[in-house]
């Protein structure tokens, strides 16, 4: 399957985020925001996020760790995505830095410590995804020992992996960071609940997202917990707004919503938001800036509508926003 966002932009080499803020001088918290709600569109800092937030607003965090889930073996790199329940992983493999789409069932990957067996090509993306038989059943223990951040062209050089991390982060299981909640520090976090805004944890483990042109999200973990699923609908129904943070914040309590409330929910969600499914429990959104063409657009779209999207993002390149994990931010409110 095949999706289309609306939304359309070039982005400007110039505006991919090369490296983290701190590496420019900046604090987390004090990259850019654009604040888009309605026809408005306001231009600050992310540490301000505060001015168009309201006490009683509830603030959905992922609490996903990210891992050290790219290994460089003697031929290809190995991004280990997403375990499933049998003890295989869903793996991608990269040439030189691009996806590598003419492996075969049974090929073996050197790796340290052991070989990768390619077993199947995974359904949900054939040809660039795989399932495969990992070096070892500690996949974990095995990252922690050989892995590296996964990164991509645009980052000029290898960071640590606590450059990957977010102050949310309690569970390793990303491949690659909850991004959107980067810009969180711990004193913004405590001013923030000091003027009574909520904020609650859920749990999406993100897999890969070097997904091609159009190419819908991959089946992932999620977890709402009961104390969070309680708090959503007491927020709901007394007028508040939840705000998620970050696309995996609401597809996972979007998974676990039914009638406009939400209930206890763990397991893997397939959700696609978009036209045809539009979120019944979020509000708003903060996150980043997507990619021309990603299936991600059209779950903003689903949020915030067409129209506003792409006048926040229209926006944001005139004003020179910066772009993926390292990048600037963005406060979407329906």
């Amino acid at each position: 399957m095949r999706v289309h966002p609306h939304t359309r932009f070039e982005l400007p080499g110039a505006l991919n985020a090369g490296e983290p803020p701190e590496a420019r001088g900046l604090s987390r918290d004090h990259v850019k925001l654009l604040v888009a709600e309605g026809s408005t569109v306001t231009h600050t800092r992310f540490d301000r996020i505060g001015d168009h937030l309201w006490p009683g607003d509830l603030l959905l965090v992922n609490t996903s760790g990210t891992l050290a889930a790219a290994v460089d073996g003697t031929t290809y790199t190995v991004h280990f995505s997403t375990p499933l329940d049998d003890g295989t992983w869903v793996v991608e493999l990269r040439d030189g830095g691009a996806p590598m789409f003419s492996g075969t069932p049974g090929q073996q990957v050197e790796l340290p410590e052991g070989t990768l067996t390619l077993l199947a090509p995974y359904q949900a993306s054939p040809g660039r995804l795989w399932i495969a038989k990992p070096p070892t059943p500690d996949v974990l223990g095995y990252l922690r020992r050989h892995g590296r951040p996964i990164t991509y062209n645009y980052v000029g050089k290898r960071w640590p992996l606590a450059s990957y991390q977010t102050v949310f982060a309690r569970e390793p299981g990303s491949a690659e960071m909850p991004s959107a909640a980067r810009p969180f520090s711990f004193e913004l976090v405590s001013h923030l609940a000091s003027q009574g805004v909520l904020i609650a944890p859920i749990l999406l483990h993100c897999g890969v997202s070097s997904l091609e042109s159009h190419e819908p999200p991959q089946s992932e973990r999620y977890d709402v917990p009961t104390h969070t699923a309680r708090l959503v609908n007491w927020v709901k129904a007394n007028g508040g707004r939840v705000i998620a943070v970050g696309t995996t914040a609401v597809r996972a309590i979007e998974s676990a919503a039914a009638g406009g409330t939400v209930a206890p929910s763990r397991g893997w969600t397939d959700l696609v938001l978009g036209p045809d499914h539009q979120p019944q429990i979020v509000d708003g959104l903060i996150t980043g800036w997507h990619a021309p063409e990603a299936s991600h657009l059209l779950l903003l779209e689903s949020v915030a509508g067409r129209d506003q999207v792409q006048r926040a993002y229209d926006a944001a390149i005139q004003h020179n926003y910066l772009w993926h994990e390292f990048g600037d931010s963005c406060l979407l409110l329906r």
